[in-house]
């Protein structure tokens, strides 16, 4: 019997998904030795450098774990560093009200996960959890309550701001559209 050159789609090439083929496709590995995993998340070799390595998942979160951005800076550079990358991205927070442009993971700003620290709160905490936070914390350091404490008088006017923060944030996310 003759060797047939027909091909599985019938003649209609675009009823194959983008990027197929019927050759075999390279996998690269994971750059950890001993590792049999793919390596699909490229990771810098050096800072400035366009070498990478390629780790599975698993060990792309480990590198990243111990990854300094700031390493070899002293207190001011990385300080210079860190404002001139916030003026750069200051164009980011124009886009702020799509929710995925301001900084943090998605949902809530840098300033917001701060405020939850004060409020020691984890960063999934709804309002409700937020507000019991505030009124529980700023009964403990209010100034009436430790009179001549200054230490509890700086806390209760950060926990005053944190609440704000979030106050303001939830407001904005109840009026504006999903």
């Amino acid at each position: 019997m003759a060797r047939s050159s027909r091909s599985n789609d019938w003649g209609f090439p675009r009823w194959r998904g983008y990027g197929s083929s019927r050759e075999t496709k390279q996998v690269r590995l994971c750059d950890r030795h001993g590792c049999t995993e793919p390596g699909d998340c490229p990771a810098p070799k050096s800072p400035n450098s366009p070498d990478r390595w390629y780790f599975c998942e698993r060990h792309a979160a480990e590198y990243n774990r111990g990854w300094n951005y700031f390493e070899g800076l002293d207190a001011e550079e990385a300080a210079a560093r860190e404002a001139a990358e916030r003026r750069d991205a200051s164009g980011f927070e124009q886009a702020r009200h799509y929710r995925w442009g301001g900084p943090g993971d998605g949902t809530r700003s840098r300033d917001e996960m701060r405020a939850l620290e004060v409020l020691e709160l984890e960063p999934d905490a709804d309002f409700e959890a937020v507000r019991a936070a505030w009124r529980r914390l700023a009964k403990a350091n209010h100034p009436d309550v430790r009179p001549g404490d200054s230490e509890a008088a700086t806390r209760f006017h950060a926990i005053q701001a944190a609440y704000e923060v979030l106050r303001v944030a939830e407001e904005t996310k109840s009026w504006r559209p999903a």
